[in-house]
């Protein structure tokens, strides 16, 4: 049987997995993420396995890569300046609130043109004013966005403003009609828009990825993890980078059913940024046909309907001070622990740590470090350019770097744009404290949590005795805090949707296991399957709270590389039959506009079109053999006594497994 390699790019770890079909997983490795140069943290990982299984890099017949990446990037509001080209729109479109929100201040064109419910055209394209203000902004943006009005009908303006926009600019230009085969042109060009930020990391990944790969001898093919658990090329991914958000979750949820072999079953990943749970029934987890739902945004991408929160291993331990009590929070921002940046700056974090312990009176940046993570790009500010000419390339005491409120905003910025990243106290480093975990520095998450633990609550005293109280407090936050979130996603399954339902008092009290006179009870009906590198720490302690059978399957640590490999090529397609005037039907989508005076010939046509369109897009995607399946919805009205067509819509959908490499 050939063997399959499987890699998954982590905010913390990389994994690799390499699997034969017939023997299960051959061999397994980790290492860590090495966000300013990612084909380190690859290469690592591959080179692991290799060694470890002794494998010939030339046997290797298909590499397939799962991330976390652009989900981490969205939960963390990071990505590049984006320009958003609005054909046909109107500024009040451009107003609404979701797609407001998601620009964030970045510049919109809005631009004539654009086509009409039919498919027909509104007003020309202005290729003029487009040309002009798109080489004005260029210089401080990282790449475009088009959503044209009706262009899942006709997609002649998009296409042609992404030829325009790529000629005059050189920069990657994501269109919407690509991305979604549904109406709602704002909603279409935010999903567009936050495809078009996150290009630029995914391209690196991939690059490094390919990189990396050629240097170890594997010349396979590469494939990377929808959103939806299906596979596609890395070059269809590149170009759109939004469908692999939830990649990482998704393949943990292939990953997890395949592992644990059960059919029913709430799975948890618990990784270095966020938690992801998906509800598997009868083996299969839920696609969510109203699109992911991340960082606060409804994109219109498919995938698996996973829930997640910014809550990980390597989540930012702070204080909230808002009320009169404080109280300890978890993320949702991802920091490097402490015990791990002691790995590599040994004497630094130690010196400074020490330094601040000594000082009578705690400080607001103590326990806090910066690191720079790559290159800075044109557009930053002057005090965001200061800022990283003073770090200098490599990690520095966050109390020594930042001096005033101006440089503290420069430095969020600089986060948030993925330019550098804070250390600081995390769950990690509290597992370290209490002897849970022993990979990094314990010495070093020690002086972190002691320096955390002298912090002010509000009633002025010092938040915890000593350092490893502090720790045991994170890591019952933590473990709560992962219960309440399981039992949310289980009762919104069940079609309760308030997300505080897990802190209603009720829930509380039960989840307590009070002696009062009324028993409470709460319980799930299915096993909590945790995932992760720590689920074997947190799970059994997490499915007590929620009265359920825990259950953390072996190779749970590299679930997501497994699922991986394991799943297969999947490609949809959607064509419309339209009636523009009575008696005449018109054919769009999969490149037609035609129009019939017999509606069965038109359908026909559909249909045809429409499974031509997804099989060849599933081989595109790298699919070898296929199998098509179609369905027709017919939309009618009772108008006057007599029925009336309204459209039709035709919907393919093509399977296969990936093509493989000679092996």
């Amino acid at each position: 049987m050939p063997l399959l390699l499987g890699i998954d790019t982590g905010g913390t770890f990389t994994d690799a997995v390499l699997y034969d079909e017939a023997r299960g997983v051959v061999a397994k490795a980790k290492a860590l993420t090495t966000h300013h140069d990612l084909a380190l943290g690859v290469g690592g990982a591959v080179e692991a396995v290799l060694g470890r299984s002794g494998v010939d890099p030339a046997h290797i017949a298909l590499v397939s890569l799962s991330t976390t990446l652009a989900t981490n990037a969205m939960v963390e509001g990071q990505g590049g300046r984006v320009g958003l080209v609005f054909i046909g729109f109107d500024a009040a479109d451009a107003e609404r609130p979701a797609l407001k929100a998601a620009l964030g201040g970045d510049p919109v064109l809005l631009i004539a043109g654009g086509h009409d419910s039919f498919g027909a055209e509104r007003m020309p394209l202005d290729v003029a004013t487009l040309a002009a203000e798109a080489v004005r902004l260029a210089p401080s943006l990282s790449g475009f966005a088009v959503t044209g009005r009706f262009a899942v009908l006709n997609p002649e303006h998009e296409i042609a403003a992404r030829e325009l926009l790529r000629r005059e600019t050189g920069l990657p230009v994501s269109c919407g009609h690509e991305l979604s085969a549904r109406l709602d042109g704002p909603k279409r060009a935010l999903t567009s828009l936050l495809n078009a930020r996150l290009i630029h990391l995914l391209e690196a990944l991939i690059a490094a990825t390919e990189e990396r790969l050629g240097a170890l001898g594997i010349g396979a093919p590469l494939m990377v993890v929808r959103g939806d658990g299906a596979l596609v090329t890395a070059s269809l991914a590149r170009t759109r980078p939004i469908e692999t958000i939830f990649s990482g979750p998704a393949a943990s949820a292939v990953g997890g059913a395949f592992l644990a072999g059960t059919r029913d079953a709430i799975v948890s990943d618990i990784g270095g940024t966020t938690t992801d749970v998906v509800v598997l029934r009868d083996g299969r987890p839920r696609v969510d046909p109203a699109g992911a739902l991340i960082g606060g945004f409804r994109t219109m991408v498919e995938a698996i309907a996973i829930r997640t929160c910014g809550l990980g291993g390597d989540s930012e331990v702070w204080l909230d001070q808002s009320g009169l009590e404080t109280a300890l929070r978890l993320g949702p921002r991802r920091v490097m622990p402490l015990s791990l940046l002691a790995e590599e700056y040994g004497d630094l974090v130690h010196a400074t740590l020490d330094r601040q312990r000594r000082a009578e009176a705690p400080a607001e940046l103590d326990g806090r470090f910066v690191l720079p993570l790559g290159s800075p790009p044109a557009g930053l500010s002057e005090p965001e350019t200061a800022l990283l000419a003073r770090l200098g390339g490599r990690a520095q005491a966050a109390d020594r770097l930042v001096t005033s409120r101006r440089e503290t905003n420069a430095l969020r910025r600089l986060v948030d744009r993925r330019l550098v990243i804070a250390a600081g106290l995390t769950p990690s480093d509290a597992a370290h404290v209490l002897g849970l975990h022993s990979a990094w520095d314990a010495a070093a998450a020690l002086k972190g949590a002691e320096l955390f633990a002298r912090r002010r609550g509000a009633t002025g005293r010092a938040f915890a005795e000593t350092g490893r109280e502090l720790a045991q407090r994170v890591v019952d936050t933590l473990v709560r805090c992962s219960a309440e979130f399981v039992l949310d996603c289980a009762l919104a399954e069940d079609g309760f949707e308030d997300a505080g339902l897990s802190r209603h008092p009720l829930a509380v009290a039960a989840m307590a296991d009070p002696t009062g006179l009324v028993r409470l009870s709460l319980s799930l009906s299915a096993p909590l399957v945790g995932l992760g590198a720590s689920a074997a720490t947190y799970y059994p302690d997490i499915a007590r709270l929620v009265r359920a059978p825990s259950l953390v399957p072996e190779h749970a640590e590299v679930a997501n590389a497994v699922g991986a490999v394991v799943g297969g090529v999947h490609a949809s397609a959607e064509v419309k039959v339209l009636q523009p005037v009575e008696g005449v039907f018109r054919v769009l989508g999969a490149g037609l506009a035609r129009d019939f005076g017999d509606l069965a010939e038109a359908l026909a046509l559909a249909r045809e079109a429409a499974r031509g369109e997804a099989a060849a897009a599933a081989i595109r995607a790298g699919a070898g053999a296929v199998e098509v399946s179609a369905a027709v919805e017919v939309r009618k009205a009772q108008t006057e006594g007599r029925e009336i067509f309204v459209e039709a819509t035709v919907s393919a959908r093509a399977s296969g497994r990936p093509r493989i490499g000679a092996g």
